[in-house]
């Protein structure tokens, strides 16, 4: 689900991540402090004063702090900072990233953790060389958001075909069927997979790209279809701030991640205004129906695993503040905060609502990105999202699907 370049960066980055972290020194057994890292918003704030209470409570003489850090650290810095003298002790990554920090060497594999009890697709996800080196924290998919007010009598679409006969029929010169930005390669995935394509596979040795199989392509023409006909997303344009143009009315369908509720419902007063008294008053959600009516598409499984880092002053204590957020306790918050958790036994917790609803229908079909520390070379070149984006402008879906393909290829058996 994120972006991740991994790349060795120059002592002065290390410096700097150095100074803004606060990772755990030589404490002694008697106490210290443990530093945990969470990316953005997502982890409500009940979940982060329960750890840090109930690891305080059971670790005497011993403090425990939560940073909040963007993806774009993810990205940039975090690969300093774990490597730094001053690392942190616990990280929240992506669940498409957590192999290539393995790979490197960067966290501790988690021995005796009961990886049975979590969501499949995260604890593939986390599984590097046979060894599980994080544990699932939450998962996210995308459904398709829409107004009762902009959909009037228009029946909910039971099939793929349906679905993108709607959002044609329903396009206007100033209001999208669906909302499909060129560069959002997260809602291309289900049109390739429900055919019957795919990423990349391991044959042997060698990894082998599906974007050009007879499914992959068949599912790009559809998408180009959509790009073509039912969108007026930019075709360069990307998934970033999806309320926008659906507070402006200015979209049927929104195919989007669950949580992109909160920003449509947020007050209009808002740092970032939603529009609850307007679209967002009548918020509907479904999961994207797939090739047959009574059956969902397949999405890609986004969300989050946390892990302990290798250089963490404090393994042990470190281990405890991880196996606390991998915990009941701490998973029912993130599922009362309507986070699809990653212990399944959570899930019961979550919302009683069409959204949460839809969501875990969508994620009971999904799938994840090839579990390699080379995919996320793959995620840094933004070859997908350029490939789309001559797919959107009406470029020839085959040979652009080929093309991809070899790109692929070439980074995953290098």
């Amino acid at each position: 689900m994120r972006k991740l370049g991994i790349v060795a960066l120059g002592a002065a980055a290390a410096l700097t991540l150095a100074g803004c972290s606060a990772g755990g020194g030589n404490e002694s057994a008697d106490g210290g402090k443990i530093t945990v890292w969470v990316v953005g918003s997502d982890t409500p704030d009940t979940a982060r004063a329960y750890l840090k209470d109930t690891f305080e409570e059971e670790n005497e003489g011993w403090t425990l702090t939560v940073e909040e850090k963007t993806w774009a650290d993810v990205s940039d810095t975090y690969a300093a900072a774990l490597q730094s003298n001053d690392s942190p002790d616990v990280v929240e990554v992506g669940n498409t990233q957590t192999a290539s920090f393995a790979d490197q060497g960067l966290f501790l594999p988690l021995s005796d953790f009961p990886a049975d009890d979590y969501l499949p697709g995260l604890v593939e996800s986390a599984t590097y060389d046979g060894e599980l080196y994080a544990a699932p924290y939450y998962a996210g998919g995308r459904i398709v958001f829409y107004s009762e007010q902009i959909l009037g009598a228009t029946p909910v679409p039971t099939t793929l075909d349906e679905y993108v006969a709607t959002g044609t029929a329903l396009r206007t010169d100033t209001r999208s069927g669906i909302w499909a930005p060129g560069r959002d390669w997260y809602n291309a995935l289900p049109y390739v997979w429900a055919y019957g394509g795919f990423i990349a596979e391991q044959e042997g040795d060698e990894w082998k790209a599906g974007f050009s199989s007879e499914g992959g392509v068949e599912g790009l023409t559809q998408l180009q279809d959509v790009y073509l006909n039912a969108s007026n997303a930019a075709k360069d344009g990307d998934e970033t701030d999806p309320q926008v143009p659906f507070c402006a009315g200015e979209d049927v369908f929104l195919s989007a991640p669950a949580w992109v509720q909160w920003s449509i419902t947020a007050p209009a007063d808002a740092e970032a205004p939603g529009c609850p008294d307007t679209y967002g008053s009548d918020l509907r959600a479904f999961a994207l129906p797939g090739l047959e009516a009574g059956e969902t598409a397949p999405i890609f499984a986004g969300g989050s695993n946390v892990a302990v880092a290798t250089k963490s002053a404090n393994p042990e204590q470190a281990r405890a503040a991880l196996d606390i957020m991998a915990g009941e306790g701490y998973q029912t918050l993130l599922a009362e905060g309507g986070l699809t958790p990653g212990l399944t036994a959570a899930a019961a917790s979550l919302p009683d609502t069409e959204i949460a609803k839809a969501q875990a229908v969508a994620l009971e079909n999904s799938k994840v990105t090839p579990t390699t520390p080379k995919w996320a070379e793959v995620e840094a070149a933004q070859i997908i999202q350029e490939a789309l984006v001559k797919i959107a402008q009406g470029g020839d879906v085959a040979s652009i699907a080929a093309d991809l393909d070899a790109q692929i290829e070439e980074i995953l058996n290098s």
